[in-house]
């Protein structure tokens, strides 16, 4: 495992990652979640017999991957993930927040770090159609979306969802925000800034009196963005009473399913002081597994096992597939 936790970032980023689709098929799917507003979901059943795999007896359960800001679902944690649970039984569903994954046409309006109506509108259509174990697995800003929507779901989750896991997860926007802006992480604030520019830039041309371009050129930290454009757009106000509603440690203690959170001690992008949350005291469903080194979604390790954040989060779902809910 890198040591440096920017290697550990950066590595992992451009560190090639298997291509499942090749062995099994992908059924991409425009889902409506709401009048008006489609998400792209790209999902993978392990039903046909894999090149050179026994194909498996019966499906374990379902997951429901969620990428980070201003990812898809062809991030390589996303691929690597799919491709271990495939290989185990797992359906795969990689879901993309709204207008992500090349998909601007599919909805007017865009996504935000606390916005959990498109996923829950597709957890209930999983849950109406299979009686499998299903688990969303949330990743960076996905982890908070994810957190959010059990704990805003609280008793009412296990009808819907087995347990829920969030990785390298901003639990407090505001600290994570302010963590980006530091001198150290100005590569990383640079290439969500510019990705989120063209966002808006291509929003631009679908509805120029929603997304106006004037602001663009003052925007120096994710911080001005979220002003001048989440909070505006969605209806917060500030970025200040954006990241104050939307952060997930204030659902943290109503979760009612079991959460694993993964986070590594040297995230450069998450403040480890973050996590010490009561929550994690008082409430038993939420395990939280710190590792010394990691970075932010860098889990690489030496040898055999080079993508372990895979198997580990799969040996905790199917570890608590048969486990008795909490629901005090």
């Amino acid at each position: 495992m890198f040591r440096n936790p920017h290697l550990a970032t950066i590595a992992a980023n451009f560190w090639p990652r298997p291509e499942s689709e090749r062995q099994w098929p992908v059924e991409a799917v425009a889902f409506q979640t709401e009048p008006g507003v489609r998400v792209l979901v790209h999902s993978q059943p392990p039903l046909e017999k894999p090149i050179g795999q026994r194909p498996p007896e019966k499906l374990t359960g379902e997951l429901i991957l969620v990428h980070g800001l201003e990812g898809s679902s062809a991030a390589g944690y996303a691929r690597s993930m799919v491709q271990a649970a495939l290989q185990r039984g797992w359906a795969t569903h990689r879901f993309n927040m709204r207008g992500c994954g090349d998909a601007d046409e599919l909805a007017l309006t865009g996504y935000h770090a606390g916005q959990t109506s498109d996923l829950l509108a597709f957890l209930r259509e999983r849950r109406r159609t299979s009686s499998l174990p299903i688990f969303v697995i949330g990743f960076s800003l996905g982890g908070n979306v994810t957190l959010k929507l059990a704990g805003e779901l609280a008793e009412g989750a296990g009808e819907l969802l087995t347990g829920v896991c969030a990785v390298s997860t901003p639990i407090d926007l505001a600290a994570c925000v302010a963590a980006l802006a530091e001198p150290r992480n100005f590569i990383y604030q640079g290439r969500f800034l510019s990705r989120l520019k063209d966002r808006i830039r291509r929003k631009n041309r679908q509805a120029p009196d929603v997304y106006t371009l004037e602001h663009l050129p003052k925007i120096r930290t994710i911080e001005d963005f979220d002003d001048h454009y989440t909070a505006r757009l969605f209806g917060f106000g500030t970025a200040a009473n954006y990241f104050r509603t939307q952060s997930s440690n204030q659902f943290l203690e109503r979760i009612r399913v079991p959460a694993l959170l993964v986070q590594a001690k040297d995230d450069p992008l998450v403040p480890f002081q973050i996590f010490e949350h009561p929550a994690f005291d008082r409430n038993p469903c939420l395990t939280l597994m710190a590792v010394e080194h990691g970075g932010h979604l860098g889990f690489l390790s030496r040898g055999k096992d080079r993508f372990w954040l895979d198997g580990t989060v799969l040996d905790w779902a199917e570890g608590n597939i048969n486990r008795p809910k909490h629901v005090s």
